[in-house]
């Protein structure tokens, strides 16, 4: 009785190893994105770009395969958006930031002044996202990931907060005066970061 007790253990425990390792699907080497000849834009990632000619701001992002590929294209292509949301809050934010500090501490406009920069900022940023195109896509071969290359111009930005009346127009020449050496400093900074 204890042999046929143990025969049984021992059985039972081989069936269900055998149904395990049965189970398990293939494990597939992982290719790095450098290695499939990726475009630049995918290995450079989000950030503010340009350089003297055109300054703009980029975000990218991808999404992992999905059945339908209109969705599949569809969420990549809102995670680029969002990336270049990122980007550019930012931006907007050193911009208040640069503008704050460059305020007399004294003037009592100032305080006012700093809040419609900001409510006009989250106002211009919601508009000019919805504008963001997406201007690329590229899909990784081995994984099927589906990357989206989304794209801001700061002309754009120029050209929503000058429409903008609640601004003063000290305010408005100061963002005409600074938004272009901000963009700079950005784009300085994401190339330090990149060990450029």
């Amino acid at each position: 009785m204890k042999i046929l007790l143990a025969f049984s253990c021992i059985l039972i425990y081989g069936m269900a190893f055998i149904t395990g390792c049965a189970g398990r699907d293939k494990v597939t080497a992982i290719i790095p994105v450098q290695d499939l000849e990726a475009p630049e834009w995918v290995m450079k990632g989000s950030g503010a770009f340009g350089g003297d000619k055109e300054k703009v701001f980029y975000g990218v992002a991808s999404a992992f395969p999905i059945k339908n590929f209109s969705l599949h294209r569809a969420a990549a292509d809102t995670h680029a958006r969002n990336e270049a949301a990122k980007v550019f809050q930012f931006y907007t934010a050193s911009l208040m930031k640069d503008y704050a500090a460059s305020t007399v501490a004294n003037d009592p406009t100032v305080t006012s002044e700093i809040q419609q920069l900001e409510q006009a900022m989250k106002t211009v940023t919601a508009m000019t996202l919805s504008d963001a195109e997406i201007v690329d896509h590229w899909q990784d071969p081995a994984s099927g990931e589906l990357f989206a290359l989304a794209r801001l111009d700061l002309a754009s930005f120029k050209d929503n907060f000058d429409t903008m009346q609640t601004l003063t127009r000290k305010v408005k020449d100061y963002i005409r005066d600074n938004a272009d050496r901000i963009h700079n400093e950005l784009e300085r900074e994401e190339a330090m970061k990149n060990g450029e």
